[in-house]
């Protein structure tokens, strides 16, 4: 049952073998475009993943900055703009974290259902499956054949024994009309006489 579900439920024939094929074919196709997809998206996540560092570092000499003009800003305007400040940087960070997670989130699920994994093993295990059968159809085949030759082996040779019985038989009437006596009356004479005798021992 467990293998039944690895492979798809097809008629073993020559022509699905061949449509196995090809579907397998366009698999190995497909999956190696979509790795040169996921090579290249991973390429585009390093480098962001880059520009990310090099913005959260940068983002160190932003903050020692903007600390400085805060405390220049609450000299000169009192505690007021404290909150507008922390309000604006925790939008910020949300952002960031929610845009990594996305990012690393996506990236399994893709490689999880490739088709090397799914699509690949469950069309091999199609083109083995139709395979077996076609091998066990042939070796049917074959042994169906020998059968009916056996069949036919021995229908000829009760034919020939049939042929030569005829055969020698004509050849004994020939030979009793040669000398005057027909098998039939032979043979009728013979069945009379064991009619009347029955002591007769042939």
């Amino acid at each position: 049952m467990s293998g039944q579900s690895q492979r798809l439920n097809v008629v073993p024939t020559v022509t699905m073998l061949g449509v196995m094929k090809a579907r397998l074919i366009g698999a190995t196709r497909g999956h190696a475009l979509l790795k040169k997809k996921s090579d290249a998206l991973t390429v585009q996540f390093r480098q962001i993943l880059k520009q990310i560092v090099s913005t959260k570092e940068s983002m160190g000499d932003v903050m020692k900055t903007s600390s400085f003009a805060l405390t220049e800003a609450k000299y000169v305007a009192g505690e007021n703009i404290k909150h507008t400040v922390a309000k604006m940087s925790k939008l910020h960070r949300s952002r960031f974290d929610h845009v990594r997670k996305i990012s690393l989130q996506s990236r399994p699920r893709i490689e999880g259902s490739m088709p090397e994994n799914v699509v690949k093993p469950r069309l091999e295990n199609t083109i083995s499956y139709i395979k077996a059968e076609l091998d066990e159809l042939e070796r049917e085949d074959f042994f169906r054949l020998k059968k009916i030759q056996g069949y036919k082996r021995r229908e000829v040779e009760r034919q020939r024994e049939a042929a030569k019985a005829y055969a020698e038989e004509k050849v004994a009437e020939e030979m009793s009309l040669q000398r005057g006596i027909s098998v039939n009356t032979a043979h009728d004479m013979l069945s009379r006489a064991a009619q009347k005798d029955e002591d007769i021992i042939f």
